[in-house]
């Protein structure tokens, strides 16, 4: 079964809107009226809905590394830098990562983008 991903405020629109044109279950914080809460507040957010975070803003990473160090859950991170890749390579990782995992598999993760 596929993952559902959400998207921080960060990242482009037209990732988001590739990867629905492929089938992945997506979010925005936009979209759930979340986009004015704080770094800590959408990852917790995401993580009640169930939702792997995909952000590509840095400071989000250092905060889901620290919840792993103090053992707090989250449903799991995403990180791709702004520099780190084109959007279509971003596009294509995010759905493979989305197709081809479970849920469980990202509890209290994170990794990076491009592979």
């Amino acid at each position: 079964m596929a993952i559902a991903l959400y998207m921080d405020v960060h990242v482009p629109q037209a990732i988001t809107d590739q990867l629905r044109r492929r089938g992945i279950d997506v979010l925005t914080a936009i979209e759930d009226s979340s986009a004015e809460l704080t770094d800590e507040a959408l990852l917790e957010r995401a993580s009640s809905l169930g939702r792997v975070l995909f952000t590509q803003d840095i400071r989000f990473k250092a905060l889901a590394e620290d919840w792993q160090r103090q053992e707090r859950p989250f449903a799991g991170l995403i990180f791709g830098h702004q520099l780190g890749g084109t959007l279509g390579q971003f596009v294509k990782d995010l759905e493979l990562i989305a197709l081809a995992s479970e849920s469980e598999e990202w509890l209290n993760v994170v990794d990076y983008l491009p592979f």
